[in-house]
Protein backbone atom coordinates (compact mmCIF):
# COMPACT_ATOMS: atom_id res chain seq x y z
CA UNK A 1 0.00 0.00 0.00
CA UNK A 2 0.91 3.20 -0.76
CA UNK A 3 2.40 5.96 1.71
CA UNK A 4 3.66 5.16 5.12
CA UNK A 5 0.70 4.70 7.15
CA UNK A 6 2.11 4.36 10.35
CA UNK A 7 4.17 7.49 10.72
CA UNK A 8 1.70 9.33 8.37
CA UNK A 9 -1.75 8.90 10.67
CA UNK A 10 -0.64 9.77 14.30
CA UNK A 11 -2.52 12.71 14.65
CA UNK A 12 -3.66 13.82 11.24
CA UNK A 13 -7.17 13.53 12.14
CA UNK A 14 -7.88 14.44 15.77
CA UNK A 15 -5.51 17.69 14.77
CA UNK A 16 -8.78 19.29 13.98
CA UNK A 17 -10.62 17.22 16.21
CA UNK A 18 -12.07 18.90 19.81
CA UNK A 19 -10.15 16.57 22.25
CA UNK A 20 -8.78 18.45 25.95
CA UNK A 21 -5.42 18.53 26.46
CA UNK A 22 -5.55 15.16 28.25
CA UNK A 23 -6.36 13.22 25.74
CA UNK A 24 -10.16 12.50 26.77
CA UNK A 25 -13.12 12.85 24.86
CA UNK A 26 -14.71 16.10 25.32
CA UNK A 27 -17.18 18.36 23.56
CA UNK A 28 -16.54 21.87 22.48
CA UNK A 29 -17.47 24.56 25.42
CA UNK A 30 -21.48 25.14 25.07
CA UNK A 31 -22.94 28.57 24.27
CA UNK A 32 -23.55 30.94 27.03
CA UNK A 33 -26.68 31.13 29.24
CA UNK A 34 -30.35 32.63 27.72
CA UNK A 35 -30.23 30.18 24.94
CA UNK A 36 -32.97 27.79 24.42
CA UNK A 37 -31.01 24.19 23.77
CA UNK A 38 -27.38 25.58 25.44
CA UNK A 39 -26.21 22.00 24.78
CA UNK A 40 -27.29 22.25 21.25
CA UNK A 41 -24.38 23.66 19.59
CA UNK A 42 -22.14 21.48 21.28
CA UNK A 43 -23.86 18.45 20.64
CA UNK A 44 -23.95 19.45 16.59
CA UNK A 45 -20.10 20.06 16.97
CA UNK A 46 -19.77 16.65 17.35
CA UNK A 47 -20.83 15.96 13.95
CA UNK A 48 -17.54 16.38 11.81
CA UNK A 49 -16.02 13.94 13.74
CA UNK A 50 -18.65 11.21 14.14
CA UNK A 51 -18.65 11.55 10.92
CA UNK A 52 -14.68 11.11 10.13
CA UNK A 53 -15.12 7.91 12.06
CA UNK A 54 -18.31 6.44 10.36
CA UNK A 55 -17.05 6.62 7.30
CA UNK A 56 -13.48 5.31 8.32
CA UNK A 57 -14.97 2.29 10.21
CA UNK A 58 -17.61 1.42 7.47
CA UNK A 59 -15.79 3.02 4.35
CA UNK A 60 -19.44 3.89 3.16
CA UNK A 61 -20.29 7.77 3.18
CA UNK A 62 -23.95 6.68 3.39
CA UNK A 63 -23.77 4.39 5.69
CA UNK A 64 -22.08 6.79 7.98
CA UNK A 65 -24.58 9.51 7.60
CA UNK A 66 -26.82 6.70 8.80
CA UNK A 67 -24.75 5.80 11.51
CA UNK A 68 -24.57 9.40 13.07
CA UNK A 69 -28.52 10.23 12.14
CA UNK A 70 -29.04 7.30 14.32
CA UNK A 71 -26.65 8.28 17.58
CA UNK A 72 -28.08 11.66 17.21
CA UNK A 73 -32.06 10.15 17.49
CA UNK A 74 -30.88 8.26 20.28
CA UNK A 75 -29.50 11.43 21.89
CA UNK A 76 -32.26 13.19 21.31
CA UNK A 77 -34.37 10.17 22.67
CA UNK A 78 -33.33 11.18 26.04
CA UNK A 79 -35.00 13.45 28.50
CA UNK A 80 -33.31 16.66 29.07
CA UNK A 81 -32.33 15.54 32.82
CA UNK A 82 -30.90 12.19 31.40
CA UNK A 83 -28.48 14.02 28.82
CA UNK A 84 -27.52 16.25 31.59
CA UNK A 85 -26.75 13.26 33.52
CA UNK A 86 -23.71 12.69 31.11
CA UNK A 87 -20.83 14.36 31.99
CA UNK A 88 -18.75 14.25 28.42
CA UNK A 89 -21.69 14.07 25.95
CA UNK A 90 -18.58 14.03 23.45
CA UNK A 91 -17.85 10.65 24.85
CA UNK A 92 -21.42 8.97 24.88
CA UNK A 93 -21.59 10.25 21.06
CA UNK A 94 -18.85 8.68 20.14
CA UNK A 95 -19.30 5.33 22.49
CA UNK A 96 -22.83 4.98 20.71
CA UNK A 97 -21.37 6.11 17.30
CA UNK A 98 -19.05 3.46 17.65
CA UNK A 99 -20.97 0.53 19.06
CA UNK A 100 -23.74 0.85 15.89
CA UNK A 101 -20.82 0.63 13.19
CA UNK A 102 -19.67 -2.74 15.05
CA UNK A 103 -23.02 -3.82 14.40
CA UNK A 104 -23.16 -2.64 11.08
CA UNK A 105 -19.81 -4.19 10.25
CA UNK A 106 -21.00 -7.71 11.70
CA UNK A 107 -23.90 -7.17 9.17
CA UNK A 108 -22.05 -5.92 6.22
CA UNK A 109 -20.51 -8.98 6.33
CA UNK A 110 -23.15 -11.43 5.67
CA UNK A 111 -24.13 -9.21 3.32
CA UNK A 112 -21.08 -9.28 1.44
CA UNK A 113 -22.06 -12.97 0.91
CA UNK A 114 -24.79 -12.13 -1.12
CA UNK A 115 -22.90 -8.90 -2.73
CA UNK A 116 -22.62 -9.70 -6.41
CA UNK A 117 -18.27 -9.80 -7.52
CA UNK A 118 -15.87 -7.88 -5.38
CA UNK A 119 -16.82 -5.41 -2.78
CA UNK A 120 -14.97 -1.68 -2.78
CA UNK A 121 -15.20 0.89 -0.25
CA UNK A 122 -17.67 4.00 -1.78
CA UNK A 123 -15.08 6.22 -3.41
CA UNK A 124 -15.09 9.89 -1.63
CA UNK A 125 -14.70 12.88 -4.03
CA UNK A 126 -12.35 15.49 -3.20
CA UNK A 127 -14.15 18.50 -1.28
CA UNK A 128 -14.12 21.12 -4.12
CA UNK A 129 -15.86 18.44 -6.36
CA UNK A 130 -18.88 18.98 -3.72
CA UNK A 131 -18.29 22.56 -2.84
CA UNK A 132 -18.18 23.56 -6.66
CA UNK A 133 -21.99 21.87 -7.20
CA UNK A 134 -20.42 19.08 -9.84
CA UNK A 135 -21.84 16.83 -8.11
CA UNK A 136 -25.41 15.79 -6.59
CA UNK A 137 -27.21 12.99 -5.19
CA UNK A 138 -25.78 13.73 -1.41
CA UNK A 139 -25.77 17.41 0.17
CA UNK A 140 -22.13 19.07 -0.03
CA UNK A 141 -21.75 19.24 3.59
CA UNK A 142 -20.63 15.32 4.08
CA UNK A 143 -17.67 15.65 2.06
CA UNK A 144 -16.91 18.60 3.67
CA UNK A 145 -16.68 17.12 7.12
CA UNK A 146 -14.13 14.15 5.75
CA UNK A 147 -10.71 14.57 6.62
CA UNK A 148 -8.58 13.92 3.80
CA UNK A 149 -5.45 12.36 4.75
CA UNK A 150 -3.41 8.83 4.89
CA UNK A 151 -6.19 6.86 6.36
CA UNK A 152 -8.96 7.90 3.65
CA UNK A 153 -6.62 6.54 1.02
CA UNK A 154 -8.15 3.17 -0.73
CA UNK A 155 -5.57 1.01 -0.48
CA UNK A 156 -5.83 2.23 3.41
CA UNK A 157 -9.53 1.36 3.28
CA UNK A 158 -9.39 -1.77 1.51
CA UNK A 159 -6.77 -2.93 4.31
CA UNK A 160 -9.28 -1.96 7.28
CA UNK A 161 -11.62 -3.97 5.11
CA UNK A 162 -9.87 -7.09 5.96
CA UNK A 163 -9.87 -6.68 9.92
CA UNK A 164 -12.27 -8.36 11.63
CA UNK A 165 -14.89 -5.60 12.85
CA UNK A 166 -13.81 -5.27 16.22
CA UNK A 167 -9.92 -4.96 15.23
CA UNK A 168 -11.15 -2.23 12.89
CA UNK A 169 -12.88 -0.18 15.71
CA UNK A 170 -10.11 -0.61 18.06
CA UNK A 171 -7.42 0.25 15.16
CA UNK A 172 -8.96 3.23 13.94
CA UNK A 173 -10.30 4.42 17.49
CA UNK A 174 -6.66 4.11 18.93
CA UNK A 175 -4.20 4.53 15.68
CA UNK A 176 -6.04 7.07 13.87
CA UNK A 177 -8.13 8.77 16.22
CA UNK A 178 -5.51 8.60 19.38
CA UNK A 179 -8.43 7.57 21.73
CA UNK A 180 -6.74 5.21 24.64
CA UNK A 181 -7.38 1.81 24.96
CA UNK A 182 -9.86 2.52 27.89
CA UNK A 183 -11.91 4.79 25.76
CA UNK A 184 -11.69 2.06 22.97
CA UNK A 185 -13.09 -0.66 25.76
CA UNK A 186 -15.97 1.43 26.10
CA UNK A 187 -16.88 1.46 22.94
CA UNK A 188 -16.16 -2.64 22.01
CA UNK A 189 -17.35 -3.96 25.74
CA UNK A 190 -13.58 -5.72 26.51
CA UNK A 191 -10.68 -5.21 28.74
CA UNK A 192 -8.13 -1.87 27.64
CA UNK A 193 -5.81 -5.42 27.27
CA UNK A 194 -8.30 -6.98 24.89
CA UNK A 195 -8.58 -3.91 23.30
CA UNK A 196 -5.18 -3.32 22.73
CA UNK A 197 -4.26 -7.02 20.97
CA UNK A 198 -6.71 -6.43 18.98
CA UNK A 199 -5.28 -2.90 17.45
CA UNK A 200 -1.90 -4.86 17.63
CA UNK A 201 -3.18 -7.23 15.41
CA UNK A 202 -4.84 -4.64 12.84
CA UNK A 203 -1.25 -3.21 13.03
CA UNK A 204 0.38 -5.84 11.96
CA UNK A 205 -2.31 -6.26 8.67
CA UNK A 206 -0.89 -2.82 8.23
CA UNK A 207 2.39 -3.16 7.84
CA UNK A 208 1.75 -6.50 5.64
CA UNK A 209 -0.08 -4.66 3.30
CA UNK A 210 3.23 -2.29 3.23
CA UNK A 211 5.76 -4.78 2.56
CA UNK A 212 5.43 -5.11 -0.88
CA UNK A 213 5.55 -1.30 -1.30
CA UNK A 214 9.64 -0.63 -1.21
CA UNK A 215 8.84 3.37 -3.24
CA UNK A 216 6.69 5.82 -3.05
CA UNK A 217 5.88 8.48 -5.66
CA UNK A 218 5.77 12.02 -4.59
CA UNK A 219 2.35 13.19 -4.64
CA UNK A 220 3.08 15.03 -8.45
CA UNK A 221 4.47 11.67 -9.81
CA UNK A 222 1.56 9.95 -8.78
CA UNK A 223 -0.15 12.24 -10.43
CA UNK A 224 2.00 12.41 -13.71
CA UNK A 225 1.39 8.56 -13.90
CA UNK A 226 -2.33 8.76 -13.36
CA UNK A 227 -2.30 11.26 -15.96
CA UNK A 228 -0.14 9.03 -18.52
CA UNK A 229 -2.22 6.14 -17.69
CA UNK A 230 -5.18 8.35 -18.95
CA UNK A 231 -3.74 9.14 -22.03
CA UNK A 232 -2.91 5.79 -22.87
CA UNK A 233 -6.26 4.84 -21.95
CA UNK A 234 -7.95 7.08 -24.73
CA UNK A 235 -5.58 6.47 -27.09
CA UNK A 236 -5.69 2.40 -26.51
CA UNK A 237 -2.11 1.84 -26.55
CA UNK A 238 -1.73 -1.36 -25.21
CA UNK A 239 1.84 -1.49 -24.79
CA UNK A 240 2.36 2.04 -23.17
CA UNK A 241 -0.31 0.62 -20.45
CA UNK A 242 2.00 -2.56 -19.55
CA UNK A 243 4.94 0.28 -19.30
CA UNK A 244 2.74 2.00 -16.76
CA UNK A 245 1.78 -1.16 -14.69
CA UNK A 246 3.82 -3.25 -12.62
CA UNK A 247 4.35 -6.71 -13.26
CA UNK A 248 2.39 -8.21 -10.62
CA UNK A 249 -0.36 -5.36 -10.81
CA UNK A 250 -4.10 -6.06 -10.38
CA UNK A 251 -7.17 -4.37 -11.09
CA UNK A 252 -10.40 -4.97 -8.80
CA UNK A 253 -13.86 -3.92 -10.05
CA UNK A 254 -17.22 -3.11 -8.03
CA UNK A 255 -20.60 -3.45 -10.32
CA UNK A 256 -22.67 -4.62 -7.16
CA UNK A 257 -24.67 -6.83 -9.94
CA UNK A 258 -26.33 -3.50 -11.40
CA UNK A 259 -24.16 -3.06 -14.17
CA UNK A 260 -21.46 -5.57 -15.95
CA UNK A 261 -18.11 -5.36 -15.27
CA UNK A 262 -15.18 -7.95 -14.38
CA UNK A 263 -16.67 -10.38 -11.23
CA UNK A 264 -13.19 -11.32 -10.10
CA UNK A 265 -9.56 -9.76 -9.55
CA UNK A 266 -8.05 -9.29 -12.91
CA UNK A 267 -3.65 -9.79 -12.55
CA UNK A 268 -1.11 -9.02 -14.61
CA UNK A 269 0.05 -6.03 -16.36
CA UNK A 270 -0.61 -7.38 -19.99
CA UNK A 271 -4.37 -8.52 -19.36
CA UNK A 272 -4.88 -5.36 -17.51
CA UNK A 273 -3.77 -3.30 -20.50
CA UNK A 274 -5.83 -5.77 -22.84
CA UNK A 275 -9.20 -5.11 -20.71
CA UNK A 276 -8.24 -1.70 -20.60
CA UNK A 277 -8.04 -0.87 -23.83
CA UNK A 278 -11.34 -2.70 -24.91
CA UNK A 279 -12.92 -0.68 -22.18
CA UNK A 280 -12.79 2.22 -24.61
CA UNK A 281 -13.21 0.55 -27.56
CA UNK A 282 -16.65 -0.68 -26.20
CA UNK A 283 -17.61 3.01 -24.84
CA UNK A 284 -16.34 5.29 -27.54
CA UNK A 285 -18.05 8.25 -26.28
CA UNK A 286 -16.90 7.98 -22.55
CA UNK A 287 -15.06 11.04 -21.22
CA UNK A 288 -11.84 10.67 -19.10
CA UNK A 289 -11.26 12.91 -16.50
CA UNK A 290 -8.93 13.32 -13.83
CA UNK A 291 -10.04 13.79 -10.13
CA UNK A 292 -8.71 13.34 -6.69
CA UNK A 293 -10.21 10.37 -5.47
CA UNK A 294 -9.93 10.15 -1.57
CA UNK A 295 -7.80 12.20 -1.67
CA UNK A 296 -5.19 10.65 -4.31
CA UNK A 297 -4.76 11.00 -8.14
CA UNK A 298 -7.80 9.32 -9.31
CA UNK A 299 -9.81 9.24 -12.77
CA UNK A 300 -13.47 9.58 -13.70
CA UNK A 301 -15.43 8.06 -16.47
CA UNK A 302 -18.69 9.79 -17.73
CA UNK A 303 -21.19 9.19 -20.31
CA UNK A 304 -23.70 12.40 -21.32
CA UNK A 305 -22.73 14.04 -17.78
CA UNK A 306 -23.45 10.71 -15.72
CA UNK A 307 -20.55 9.46 -13.63
CA UNK A 308 -20.41 6.00 -14.31
CA UNK A 309 -16.82 4.65 -13.11
CA UNK A 310 -14.51 5.99 -10.24
CA UNK A 311 -10.58 4.81 -10.37
CA UNK A 312 -8.36 4.77 -7.37
CA UNK A 313 -4.69 3.92 -7.67
CA UNK A 314 -2.03 2.38 -5.53
CA UNK A 315 1.51 3.86 -7.08
CA UNK A 316 4.84 2.28 -5.83
CA UNK A 317 7.62 3.99 -7.29
CA UNK A 318 6.88 5.17 -11.00
CA UNK A 319 4.70 2.20 -11.10
CA UNK A 320 0.56 1.45 -10.71
CA UNK A 321 0.46 -2.09 -8.23
CA UNK A 322 -3.22 -1.54 -7.90
CA UNK A 323 -6.61 0.18 -9.34
CA UNK A 324 -9.92 -0.01 -7.49
CA UNK A 325 -12.78 0.52 -10.09
CA UNK A 326 -16.09 1.44 -8.24
CA UNK A 327 -19.46 1.36 -11.35
CA UNK A 328 -21.85 0.41 -8.56
CA UNK A 329 -24.06 3.21 -9.26
CA UNK A 330 -25.25 3.30 -5.72
CA UNK A 331 -21.74 4.62 -4.91
CA UNK A 332 -21.45 6.99 -7.48
CA UNK A 333 -23.98 8.98 -6.75
CA UNK A 334 -22.08 11.91 -4.77
CA UNK A 335 -19.72 12.01 -8.43
CA UNK A 336 -22.62 12.77 -10.73
CA UNK A 337 -22.72 15.81 -12.77
CA UNK A 338 -25.98 17.79 -12.08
Amino acid sequence: MAGHVDRCLVGQVRADETRGAGGAMTTPAEPGPGRTDPGLSAIMGERRRLINLAYRLLGSLADAEDAVQETYTRWYAMSRTQQEAIDSPGAWLTTVAGRICLNLLGSARARRERYVGEWIPEPLPDRAEWSSGRTSGIAADPADHVTLDESITMAFLVVLDTMTPAERVAFVLHDVFRYSFAEVAQVLGRSPAACRQLASSARRRVREAQASTTATATAAGNASIVRDFKRAWEAKDVEALVGLLAPDATVIADGGGLVSTALHPIEGREQIARYTAHIVGRAPDMAILERTVNGRPGLVAQLDGVTVMVAAFDIAGDQIKHIWVVRNPEKLRPWTAR
